[in-house]
């Protein structure tokens, strides 16, 4: 079952960013999912089976942590 992501949500990674950050906005979903650095708004195209393996929380835009 794919995850249930939505445009503009917010997802954390397993992983930091280069810059530090692990925090990602969702910019396009599909097959493959675009997700955009929150600090140095770099984007990164990815597989949607490697991006669900990456992620370790969806945090909704609403829940203010944008």
């Amino acid at each position: 079952m794919p995850l249930k992501i939505e445009l503009g949500d917010v997802v954390q990674m397993k992983k930091k960013h280069p810059c530090g950050n692990d925090r990602w906005e969702i910019v396009r979903t599909g097959m493959d999912i675009r997700i955009k650095c929150l600090k140095c708004q770099r984007q990164v195209l990815m597989p949607r089976e490697t991006f669900e393996k990456r992620v370790k929380k969806v945090m909704k835009a609403g829940a203010g942590e944008r």
